[in-house]
């Protein structure tokens, strides 16, 4: 099945989203208006709306030892875009919530992680797992 995601959120401006998802991330860019801009987030429909009501984060979230923000969003991508992903937000000095780094290592569900804030305060996580058969399981 190749089926698309779409997902509609808020940003502070239309500028420094651009910057952010295109400049800093490589995500194409879609159709855009003064209050909205569609991204290719590898494959996926990013629909980032501007509002002067970003909620406040909440890390709400545990996994292993760490407290994660709820909700973030992003993408399971493979080693070489993992990395790609890395080396993009490190070149533009993007701060990180977690640095990159592997989860679960040599269980099931090893994967590659790391988060971080687009420039509206957004949470985003990007993954890569070891073995694509323990995504799900």
């Amino acid at each position: 099945m190749n089926t698309k995601f779409h997902l509609a959120f808020k940003v502070r401006d239309i500028e420094s989203t651009i910057r952010f998802y295109h400049t800093i991330l490589g995500c194409e860019l879609g159709r855009q208006t003064e209050s909205w801009v569609d991204f290719n987030l590898f494959g996926h429909q990013l629909s980032a709306h501007v509002s002067d009501r970003i909620p406040e984060l909440d890390y709400c979230g545990k996994v292993e030892d760490l407290k994660v923000p709820i909700p973030h969003f992003g993408c399971i991508v493979n080693k070489t875009v993992f990395n790609d992903i890395k080396e993009r937000l490190e070149k533009h000095d993007i701060e990180f919530i977690f640095k990159p780094q592997k989860r679960y290592q040599n269980k099931k569900g090893e994967q590659q992680t790391l988060f971080i804030l687009d420039y509206s305060n957004n949470p985003l996580e990007f993954k890569s797992f070891e073995k694509n058969d323990d995504i799900f399981n």
